[in-house]
């Protein structure tokens, strides 16, 4: 078995266990590593620790067919504001964007409890679109931003989006998951490759390279 062979069925196995995975996508792209878990499998602890450990935005990224079964748009798409006319991302071509929700059953929506109930609902919902009524069970705005997988998943973008929904689906999970930006804990910008890899390492978890993670997913 390659390297590459035995981290994507690492990373593969993770997820099937519910556990999260690190992923970086591109050292010539966001450069960033993210904390990501499957939507079905997130706890409050585990909000709480995307937050103290990740310290990014706490994102919900779906399959493209559960968002066009939602009729999920891209946010850029909606907005009626000159803001929003030429986005220009150094990175990309357009962001992933789509509605920021909270669950019905949730207050607030910001506490660990309410974002973990609103996240596993969407895992749920994502894994049987047909029998949900979107708008009855998810409410807009909300405090957990939606992320819409490219059509073509990962051979149209290579994105955190994408290696997200590809691992829940490898892993035989709904495309549904979680990702949030690891920054650096002691300084302003993201946190290097190797200080996540670092942290991989002491919390027992999976990193992986993105270019790594292509060939199998």
């Amino acid at each position: 078995m390659s390297k590459s062979d035995s981290l994507s069925a690492s990373a593969v196995a993770a997820f099937r266990a519910g556990d999260p995975v690190l992923v970086h996508d591109a050292a010539d792209r966001e450069g960033e590593v993210d904390l990501i878990y499957p939507a079905t499998a997130v706890a409050p602890a585990d909000v709480r620790r995307m937050r103290r450990d990740g310290g990014g935005l706490i994102c919900a990224a779906l399959g493209s067919e559960v968002c066009d079964a939602f009729e999920l748009p891209f946010l850029a798409d909606e907005i009626d504001h000159p803001a929003a006319d030429g986005t220009e991302l150094g990175y990309d071509e357009r962001a992933s964007f789509s509605l920021p929700v909270n669950h019905r059953e949730t207050y607030t929506g910001i506490t660990d409890a309410d974002r973990a109930h609103t996240i596993t609902e969407l895992g749920r919902a994502a894994a049987a679109p047909a029998e949900t009524d979107f708008a009855a069970e998810f409410r807009a705005p909300g405090h957990v931003h939606l992320l819409r997988e490219a059509e073509g998943g990962l051979a149209e973008r290579l994105g955190h989006t994408e290696f997200a929904v590809e691992l829940a689906r490898a892993a035989g999970r709904a495309p549904a998951a979680v990702v949030c930006e690891m920054l650096d804990p002691e300084g302003d910008g993201a946190r290097t490759p190797a200080s996540a890899k670092a942290y991989a390492e002491r919390e027992g978890l999976v990193y992986a390279e993105g270019a790594a993670l292509l060939d199998e997913l």
